[in-house]
């Protein structure tokens, strides 16, 4: 069974940015997967990409290295817009490692006539510390695109899902998902910007709730500077786990190509 931590639980370990590094909590938190491509024009077609990546490296009465590094591609076709992302995580202190964490993703998205699209996903993920093995979740679902002129861009999400939660211990099961997301851009001048995301995914065990804030500010035509804060919490995370909610701190280079 499943056992509850008190709401107040908190993770216990910063790491400080320095450079292009990130800070993470005893951070397990997972990235959200929770990203509205942009619906597909008539002339949107080839492949872009981001990659983004932080490293901090900290020697003296502390030793540590912490690094991040994530990856998506998009491409398009007509009024589908599909997205891949990768990302991996690792906090290491004096040789012992405090955070180990690997993600694969899938997205789809067909943009229906007005503010309307559809879209599925698939995630799988891996973490070290959580009290799972691996989680992989498949959501399908309708979203509506709020507001789409500048300086704002705001689409919801709703639909259902599935779950696999392979635990630690050995066991596993499958649940079915609520999925229910939110995702706000704010152009704050002709280059910075502003993203706010929300996502909760809620079975009979627990919820998992999402947050994603980050401000970007371009460097040159490909290269950003961003800052971006994470908070994940479940309401009921395995016995093995160190905590219910985790939070991901984070100054990093990001390329656009």
């Amino acid at each position: 069974m499943l056992k509850p931590l008190p709401h107040h639980a908190l993770p216990g370990l910063w790491l400080v940015v320095a450079g292009l590094g990130v800070a993470a909590s005893s951070a397990h938190a997972e990235d959200n997967l929770f990203y509205a491509p942009p619906p597909a024009a008539d002339e949107s077609s080839g492949i872009s990409g981001k990659a983004e990546l932080g490293y901090t490296s900290l020697s003296g009465n502390s030793n540590s290295e912490t690094l991040l590094a994530k990856g998506s591609l998009s491409w398009y076709t007509g009024p589908w817009t599909r997205t891949l992302r990768a990302e991996t995580k690792r906090v290491e202190d004096s040789g012992n490692v405090s955070t180990e964490e690997y993600l694969l993703g899938a997205r789809q998205r067909l943009s229906l006539e007005g503010p309307h699209y559809l879209f599925n996903l698939a995630r799988w993920n891996k973490e070290r510390f959580s009290g799972y093995d691996y989680q992989a979740t498949v959501i399908a679902g309708y979203g509506r695109q709020i507001l789409d002129s500048s300086p704002h861009h705001l689409s919801l999400e709703t639909g259902p899902g599935y779950r696999r939660d392979a635990w630690e211990s050995g066991s596993d099961r499958d649940l079915l998902v609520a999925y229910g997301a939110l995702d706000y851009e704010y152009e704050l001048s002709e280059s910075a910007t502003f993203e706010q995301q929300l996502s909760t995914e809620a079975t009979i065990d627990n919820v998992i709730s999402r947050s994603y804030s980050a401000i970007s500010v371009p460097l040159n035509d490909n290269l950003a500077l961003k800052f971006s804060h994470e908070i994940k919490n479940n309401s009921n995370p395995p016995d093995e786990a160190d905590v219910d909610t985790d939070t991901t701190t984070a100054a990093s280079i990001l390329y656009n190509f």
